[in-house]
């Protein structure tokens, strides 16, 4: 009995040995196959599904149903990058460009396209031209010279004039628009419906002139009595009248047919001096600026404006120094782009007002304009020495290729939204 007793606990013993090494087996095989979080007690993998990727096709991160989604391509931006791809670096630096006729062939006045317009095309093709009362001689005269401008240019043109109404009219002494009052009147009056249908209509009459750009409206506010270079071009003094003026003549323009470009950022309604003819300085804070100039520069952006011209005012309590606003990154860009979040077109005023010469040369005004956030350089004093100067800093890497083409793609978009893609 006592010899079955011991057989019997041998027997025990080795059974458990076998189990223990059955298990290290097994946890062994575990690791190998499934790794250390599974093998203990982490979840299981499951059966692979039959739409899984095949053994040894890299894995990859499918999309989820609370996945936002991404950003999508404009058609617009589409085309406009197939051209930009297409493009020379010349070619793209002259897009940076909006000049008259007269400056582009070299003849003054310009009143009509021919050889020399086509030539100058080729040579130079600028971004777009401005028009002038010169340039204007009667209806029929002025739609000719635009088609067959815009005939000529490989990359169509945006093709501008200001007519705002009131003392700023270049087309009602032909008869293509109506003759409208100050802008002021119209605010007065507070009708922003009337104002959107009128904005409708001159539009419609810019673009069966043949222009695409309509350099209006003034979104200032005059906020100091004594300025001269707004006054009743503005809407009204007062910031809110004046933004649902803004945002119903913008919204009419484009209606119309024409793209609209608001000015003259960040509000040009407080100064003395005339920036035509030279320095012209506000000492309004950012906060005072925020309070009441910016309001219809924003409710205009929110209509949708095309474009947005930068002035030559010095705002010494914003940059720092007296530096033009189209010439500073303070302004065009951490207040324009950066805080109202403006990514649209943006433009100079005129390279040749005095603030702009008296100051820099036609090169270093472009290329500051540029630095600063500007997409277009409008109607530098020597086109050939801004280009020039361009050309130069972009051979050094002063300007990259990089910042051009966000320029040009900009521009070239604007062009696509107004059709003249194709």
């Amino acid at each position: 009995m006592k010899h079955n007793r011991g057989g019997f606990l041998v027997a025990v013993l080795l059974l458990v040995i076998a189990v223990a090494v059955a298990g290290i087996v097994y946890y062994v095989l575990r690791i190998t196959q499934t790794g250390p979080a599974t093998a203990t007690g982490g979840v299981e993998p499951t059966e692979p599904s039959s739409s899984a990727a095949p053994t040894g096709a890299p894995e990859t991160d499918a999309p989820t149903e609370t996945e936002a989604p991404t950003e999508t391509t404009s058609p617009e931006e589409l085309a406009a990058q197939e051209i930009l791809d297409g493009m020379t670096l010349d070619e793209k630096l002259c897009q940076l460009f909006v000049v008259t006729p007269d400056a582009l062939t070299g003849l003054s006045p310009a009143t009509a396209a021919g050889d020399a317009t086509r030539e100058a095309l080729e040579r130079t093709p600028v971004g777009g031209l401005v028009y002038f009362a010169q340039n204007i001689v009667s209806a029929e005269q002025v739609t000719q010279m635009l088609q067959t401008t815009q005939s000529y240019s490989k990359i169509p043109l945006l093709l501008g004039v200001d007519e705002e109404g009131g003392r700023v009219s270049r087309l009602s002494g032909v008869g293509l628009t109506d003759v409208l009052d100050p802008m002021a009147t119209y605010g007065a009056a507070g009708d922003t419906a009337a104002v959107e249908a009128m904005g409708k209509k001159l539009g419609g009459q810019v673009k069966g002139a043949g222009f695409n750009v309509d350099f209006a409206p003034v979104a200032d506010i005059v906020t100091n009595p004594n300025n001269t270079e707004i006054g009743d071009r503005s809407f009204s003094s007062d910031p809110a009248v004046a933004s649902d003026m803004v945002a119903a003549m913008t919204r009419g323009l484009q209606e119309g047919g024409v793209l609209a470009c608001l000015k003259h950022f960040p509000g040009h309604g407080s100064t003395e001096a005339d920036s035509h003819l030279g320095t012209s300085v506000t000492n309004r804070t950012l906060d005072e600026l925020r309070e009441a100039e910016l309001l219809p520069f924003r409710a205009g952006i929110e209509a949708g404006a095309g474009m947005i011209m930068v002035s030559h005012m010095s705002a010494p309590a914003v940059t720092g120094d007296n530096t033009p606003c189209d010439l500073s990154p303070a302004v065009v860009t951490d207040l324009l782009r950066t805080e109202l979040g403006y990514d649209g077109v943006v433009i100079t005023d005129a390279h040749n007002m005095g603030a702009i010469t008296a100051n820099y040369t036609p090169g270093e005004a472009a290329l500051l304009a540029i630095e600063a956030g500007c997409d277009l350089i409008l109607m530098p004093d020597d086109l050939d020495a801004a280009l020039q100067a361009l050309r130069d800093a972009a051979a050094d890497g002063t300007l990259t290729e990089t910042r051009i083409d966000e320029s040009v793609l900009r521009i070239l978009t604007l062009k696509a939204k107004a059709g003249l893609l194709g």
